[in-house]
């Protein structure tokens, strides 16, 4: 369907549902890479989406893209992509399912959907929380930043309660940009003012001041990077090798970050490093990584703005459902089967950012004490290295879109709701379960005696050297047979001596102690050590094939070896892949080098031939001079 011309740019025709937006010159985000910008409103937005509109540049393209993401009825029709054609050049589209996203072109969410961003595509699914609990600007500012990292933008515009507030946060934590309305410029000022409360926000605007700022962010943050070779791998992601100038000024970064707030970044990955430096860059309006290290020197405020960047965590309650059930099946059941009433329980959660994960943790833990009518002792310790977030855990005041993914029951039984801001607060008997301060992991003596440490997405941040340090510390911290949780992305596999995985694709682990006897019903105290795991002298005894276990239990046992060796291959697998990237790197480095070097041996060659044809000119001379 086809529908009117925008009024203020008649030449231009206004593509509906399922057609091709031709107007865009430009390939799509996968094979060449352009910011995506989502724009998320509720009421009260319309005008602010005029305004941002009318203020975009006629005469240039933007080279982005814009995703318009607004609390619509389902009851009724939208026309706001005929609406916002009134105001741009730009092709504007509804999305349908699956649609490619292209550059200088607007795509507007259907009603009655929820919306994704996968792989370049928009993706459309049904709703399936009631009305009212629907939070379509987190769920499409989360899949953005999932998917386009530092490509992501965020912009935040009028309407009520506090959707997009949590997205803000996913798309800082990818290293991308946010920009919030200017609440009193707002018709409805709580979502903005939600957003601008998490701290994240990097400009607060008016609507038609957005789209300069927003051109000018783009040219310094793309245009120009700290990169000088960047590859794709298996999954498409971009992968970069840094030249010795730009490793130089990150050191000097990390130097001058390290002596104004005592946190030391040198052991973090430079891919996660990299993204954060160039957003900060770009909010500057600096192009080259080395004038941002003289700007540094001379703005301390600067300093901690970036390290605070750094700092960003990325957390919800209960993040990763299916792991959150295997932890409560697997390890706080089975590992607390066996104590009695008045035992002693602590738990370590470092790294817990703003405090959904380990509330989380401690509701678990709440729900199994209650449900077997058992009485621990609890100690739960939740430590980060930003005090800012550690002050926000404290309070246990989270906003609606905060805790929008937690079931009805949960949210009555363990939640209270604040009259004043519409968001809610933990009860106090879950908050007294834990105690929160500032630590720096990496310097900072550890917790000890512990038996569960759920520490996710934080070691994915750090490079495999440190890595293997915080392992060795988490092993020395747990008490025997204790657990180990962590994220996804994560894996104890570079120490495979020191954990048993429990479930390999929930990363959970349990301590490894020696002292394992097959067939000991002791629910997870014992496990074998890495010796044991790969122990033989089940078919090999003194040079010759033993006999194959001919019992049930002698074949269950086996078989569990067996697999727990393939875990530690896989475990192997994973670490060598990590190793080669990381030696890719610095094959890059040594080609860069290896240029270097082949242009001074041509300068010194260049050098040395001129002394060699003076020498040959007196030769000719002299001989002239005897011939004369």
């Amino acid at each position: 369907m086809t529908t009117k011309k925008g009024s203020l740019h008649p030449g231009k025709e206004i593509t509906g549902t399922g057609e091709t937006a031709t107007a865009a010159k430009k390939t799509d985000a996968q094979a060449q890479g352009f910011p995506v910008v989502g724009i998320g409103a509720s009421a009260g937005g319309l005008a602010a989406f005029e305004a941002f509109f009318s203020a975009m540049p006629v005469d240039v393209d933007s080279d982005m893209s814009f995703v318009l993401v607004q609390h619509l009825s389902p009851d009724f029709k939208s026309i706001l992509a005929e609406l916002i054609a009134r105001y741009t050049k730009m092709q504007v589209l509804q999305v349908e399912d699956g649609m490619l996203v292209k550059a200088n072109c607007v795509y507007i969410i259907p009603p009655n959907r929820q919306m994704a961003y996968l792989k370049g595509t928009l993706q459309l699914l049904e709703p399936h929380a009631p009305r009212g609990r629907r939070l379509p600007i987190d769920f499409f500012f989360r899949s953005l930043a999932q998917d386009q990292k530092e490509w992501a933008i965020g912009i935040v515009l009028s309407g009520n309660g506090s959707d997009g507030t949590m997205g803000v946060r996913d798309i800082k934590g990818e290293g991308g940009m946010v920009i919030v309305q200017q609440p009193e410029s707002a018709r409805n000022d709580s979502m903005p003012r939600s957003a601008i409360d998490t701290g994240l926000v990097n400009y607060v605007l008016l609507p038609d001041e957005m789209p300069a700022t927003l051109i000018n962010y783009v040219k310094n943050a793309y245009v120009t990077h700290s990169y000088t070779t960047r590859v794709f791998n298996r999954e498409g992601r971009p992968e970069y090798s840094y030249p010795p100038n730009t490793q130089d000024a990150f050191k000097k970064i990390f130097i001058l970050i390290r002596a104004q707030t005592g946190h030391d970044f040198s052991q973090y990955k430079f891919s996660a490093i990299n993204r954060r430096i160039s957003r900060r860059r770009a909010l500057q309006k600096i192009k080259a990584t080395e004038e941002y290290v003289r700007f540094l020197q001379q703005t301390p405020s600067e300093v901690e703005a970036l390290s605070q960047d750094f700092l960003i965590g990325d957390t919800s309650f209960f993040r990763d459902p299916e792991a959150f059930a295997v932890l409560q099946d697997m390890g706080i059941q089975q590992h607390f089967a066996n104590r009695s009433d008045g035992d002693g329980i602590r738990v370590w959660i470092p790294g817990c950012s703003t405090g959904e994960e380990a509330y989380s943790i401690a509701i678990l833990i709440q729900e199994y004490l209650q449900t077997h009518n058992k009485n621990f002792k609890i100690q739960m310790f939740a430590t980060d290295i930003d005090g800012k977030a550690i002050e926000f855990a404290r309070a246990g005041r989270y906003p609606l879109s905060a805790v929008a993914g937690l079931s009805s029951e949960r949210l009555t039984r363990f939640f209270t709701q604040e009259p004043d801001s519409g968001g809610y607060r933990i009860r106090k008997e879950v908050r007294d379960m834990l105690l929160f301060s500032e630590q720096d992991i990496i310097k900072d003596p550890p917790f000890t005696n512990i038996d569960l440490i759920s520490c996710r997405n934080l070691m994915i941040y750090m490079n495999i050297e440190l890595q293997k340090k915080i392992l060795n510390l988490f092993h020395y911290s747990l008490n025997p047979g204790g657990l180990l949780f962590l994220g996804k992305a994560e894996t104890a596999g570079g120490k495979r001596g020191l954990f048993f995985r429990l479930d390999r694709r929930m990363r959970l682990y349990q301590r490894k102690e020696p002292g394992y006897k097959a067939g000991s019903t002791e629910a997870l105290t014992h496990i074998p050590t890495l010796t044991e795991n790969y122990s033989l002298h089940r078919v090999v005894e003194s040079g010759k094939v033993s006999e194959e276990p001919n019992s049930a239990e002698e074949r269950k046992i086996f078989n569990a070896e067996i697999q727990s060796t393939k875990e530690d291959l896989q475990a192997c697998r994973e670490e060598l892949q990590s190793v080669n990237q990381e030696l890719a790197a610095v094959n890059g480095e040594l080609q860069i080098n290896l240029i270097g070097l082949s242009r001074a041996n041509d300068d010194i060659d260049k050098l040395l031939s001129v002394p060699k044809r003076k020498r040959a000119q007196v030769e000719l001379r002299e001989k002239a001079k005897e011939r004369g």
